[in-house]
């Protein structure tokens, strides 16, 4: 069953948001792709709260809480501090009513 991963996190002082992210992070969002059971992601900035990060959705919740051990340690060993995340069940019933992406 498809899962929801959702991730955020207080940020160092770089641009996360604007319309040409810095070359790291385009390689970080190229080599999201090719994450096992990944399928797709919302990226998530609020400059006003000094928060970023995403929104995802896997193939199924191993895949998710696999992603999610890897990219936590990754987070914490560029900067980021207070890391939060949650995983969540999809409701496909209300969800298809509403025009979810890929569910």
């Amino acid at each position: 069953m498809r899962v929801l991963l959702q991730v955020d996190f207080a940020f160092p002082p770089v641009a996360l948001s604007g319309d040409a992210p810095p070359p790291a992070l385009l390689e970080l969002a190229e080599s999201i792709n090719r994450e096992p059971g990944f399928l797709w992601k919302i990226w998530t900035v609020s400059e006003q709260d000094g928060r970023s990060g995403g929104v995802y959705l896997f193939e199924n919740r191993e895949y998710a809480e696999q992603y999610l051990a890897m990219h936590s340690l990754r987070l914490s060993q560029r900067g980021a501090s207070d890391i939060r995340s949650f995983i969540f069940d999809i409701n496909l019933p209300l969800s298809q009513i509403n025009h979810a992406p890929g569910v």
